[in-house]
């Protein structure tokens, strides 16, 4: 198998668990390239290894994405759950192919607002794995209008906004106060961030909807962010969060357990009365 490598933090590459994945796949007769963006991504390449963490992961989603090839998160971050894979367990899994390739689909994000349409293609690219999100640059909160299909809700006045996936419900979205979905989950979660009405809570939408947002800011403008790429936009911008027609082919080792992933890396139902020891 030809395997593309990204690592971000190239101090990883002396890591001696990347160290011996390289070892045991190199053993078993498969090829690494090492790429820094999807122009080094060769042709023949069957699947793409992101080295490091989440933010890693979010990368070389964009990649994959445009690559059209499956990428495979190897978790030497911290927390990890894009990058859910220890090493041994993706060496022991591409030798024997106990892995599989599911579809996420990814946000979209559009406006006919001449401040975003001025942002290049290559700095924009509007599309996020995890979540789109609207937030104060200032100290003065913001009125975000929310409508759902057309249909108003009241203005959130809050620090932001939010919009995820059930990918990013373990993300930013978790920070928020906003539900987990599982991995399969296709729905969406709208999120206020530290609002100020306190009888306004995150709203679960099915996939389909078009989420339509416009933004009130004293301070003349806010930060809008796709993933981990963030953009300073005017009071006043008007843009739409749907689901996009792209998906990331994701690969998830048969092993994968995302409850157990939430009760190891955060802690789940952590409680002295469930504990196993009397």
């Amino acid at each position: 198998m030809h395997l593309a490598c990204y690592i971000k933090n190239p101090v990883l590459r002396q890591d001696p668990q990347w160290l011996g994945l390289v070892s045991s796949l190199v053993g078993d007769g498969h090829v690494l390239e090492d790429v820094s963006g999807q122009e080094d991504v060769p042709p023949d390449t069957e699947m793409i290894l992101s080295i490091g963490g989440d933010g890693t992961f979010l990368c070389a989603a964009r990649m994959a994405v445009e690559s059209d090839v499956p990428v495979l998160g190897v978790n030497l971050g911290r927390l990890g759950f894009l990058s859910e894979n220890s090493p041994s367990d993706v060496a022991r899994a591409i030798s024997s192919g106990s892995w599989s390739v599911v579809h996420q689909p990814l946000l979209e994000l559009s406006s006919e607002y001449a401040a975003v349409q001025s942002l290049s293609v290559e700095s924009l690219w509007p599309y996020a794995l995890n979540e789109i999100s609207l937030n104060r640059s200032g100290s003065a909160m913001i009125g975000v209008d929310v409508s759902l299909d057309g249909k108003a809700l009241p203005t959130y006045w809050a620090d932001g906004m939010l919009v995820a996936t059930s990918s990013g419900s373990t993300a930013y979205s978790l920070s928020v106060g906003g539900p987990i979905l599982t991995p399969e989950v296709r729905d969406l979660i709208v999120a206020p961030i530290a609002p100020h009405n306190l009888n306004l809570r995150p709203l679960i939408v099915p996939s389909g909807c078009s989420v339509d947002i416009t933004l009130h800011s004293r301070d003349g403008k806010a930060m809008l962010s796709l993933d981990n790429r963030g953009f300073e936009v005017p009071d006043g911008i008007r843009f739409t969060v749907r689901s996009s027609g792209k998906a990331l082919r994701r690969v998830r080792l048969d092993s994968a357990d995302f409850v157990g992933a939430l009760r190891s890396r955060l802690f789940w139902g952590e409680d002295v009365r469930n504990s196993t020891q009397r």
